[in-house]
């Protein structure tokens, strides 16, 4: 009899053999600019702390005081067991600085997507879906039953002679979902011309702006306010384990339709909440963000004089326009040595490859954080420079 497992022996073989074995490093530290990375105290650009925030003071105690009071874990689907004030709190918190009427938050930005696509279309109804969009988008629109058809990345005529080649097809309903900025390349969708054809069109348009919360907007609203699109996009959905600095997710837009998402959103209804510590360190950001934008401002500070110097050392940041700073190396055995070299000279930073990103598409993708100092962002350039030197890159 053959051994049952020796598909899987050999799949991770050949992910070996050819460099694109995902190896899980182990941290020592809480995150921050710099961390103890298998014993090792290096430079942190992997991290999507974008603030900053995920070790912060305030969220900390905030999370302390929720965990005297609330206790470690919610022991029930809040459908069922009850949910707390708090929770209900951050849902009218996050919708007031999104800009929206309502709220509901999930255990993560991926299950916010899992429970809002198929809660609004399924087998009868067809999903135009950009060719880029994050995994959890497409799983949310597979668990949903509705016909899938991509169009061109961040293409809204592309979108639209898409949609005119279905028109006929009889479809019930039509949703058209987009990242807002796409956590690979760094480049943000055209979400004002995606809407004018979803308004041509009529159909409900919807964008994951887990890497726009925090970022775009006034004081990090997001991409619907960046571009001045609110009351237009029907539903946004995002997380808080970025900008926010801590975990959970949320889907936030028409009333209609977050009330509907709290009677068919199926991790909402079967899954148990995010824990009372963690409502209460979101609810800690939420403030900071409301009370400055000095944070936003220093990330784009620091992510216009890294992306500057990074080019100027000969580097190719692809179609990045956000401070998530992609350096392409093409094939994944170069990326992961590139990785490899950085981590001994004390600089973190992951190589990403196949199937996260398409063959020949490897990269190194550097996170850049107001956490950063000046000093940080040097240091890790001058690695960037020995490094690519060595491995003949520049």
């Amino acid at each position: 009899m053959t051994d049952k497992t020796q598909w899987i022996h050999d799949e991770l073989e050949g992910l070996r053999q050819s460099g694109l074995f995902n190896t899980i490093r182990t941290l020592g530290s809480p995150q921050g600019a710099w961390l103890v990375v298998d014993g090792q105290r290096v430079l942190n650009f992997c991290s999507n702390n974008y603030l900053g925030l995920a070790n912060h003071p305030r969220l900390v105690e905030a999370a302390r005081r929720a965990l005297d009071a609330y206790g470690v874990g919610p022991a029930a689907v809040r459908s069922i067991a009850g949910t707390t004030e708090p929770h209900l709190e951050l849902e009218r918190r996050l919708a007031a600085f999104k800009g929206v009427e309502a709220a509901i938050t999930f255990q993560s930005g991926f299950n916010a997507n899992l429970g809002t696509i198929p809660a609004l279309v399924g087998k009868e109804d067809v999903i135009y879906s950009d060719e880029l969009n994050h995994a959890s988008i497409i799983d949310g629109s597979r668990l949903a039953g509705a016909t899938i058809v991509r169009y061109g990345h961040a293409d809204p005529e592309d979108l639209a002679r898409t949609i005119e080649a279905n028109r006929d097809k009889g479809y019930r309903r039509s949703l058209i979902i987009t990242d807002g900025v796409f956590s690979m390349d760094g480049d943000v969708a055209p979400l004002d011309r995606i809407y004018d054809v979803a308004r041509r069109h009529d159909f409900l348009l919807m964008v994951d702006d887990a890497h726009g919360e925090g970022v775009l907007g006034r004081g990090g609203r997001g991409i619907v306010d960046h571009f001045g699109l609110h009351g237009k996009v029907d539903i946004e959905v995002g997380t808080l384990s970025k900008a926010f600095g801590v975990v959970g997710g949320v889907a936030a837009g028409k009333p209609i339709i977050v009330d509907w998402l709290r009677q068919r959103a199926r991790p909402f209804l079967f899954s148990s909440a995010m824990t009372a510590p963690d409502v209460a360190a979101c609810l800690a950001a939420v403030d900071l963000l409301e009370e400055s934008d000095d944070l936003v401002k220093r990330l784009w500070t620091n992510t216009e004089m890294f992306k500057a110097e990074i080019r100027k050392l000969g580097f190719d940041t692809g179609a990045s326009t956000t401070p998530i700073t992609p350096i392409m190396l093409g094939e994944a055995p170069l990326a992961q040595s590139f990785s490899r070299e950085l981590f001994a000279a004390g600089v973190f930073a992951m190589a990403i490859g196949f199937p996260t990103v398409p063959r020949g598409k490897a990269r190194l993708r550097v996170m850049i954080s107001a956490a950063h100092s000046t000093y940080d962002l040097e240091r890790g350039l001058q690695a960037f420079a020995d490094v690519g030197k060595k491995l003949g890159v520049i």
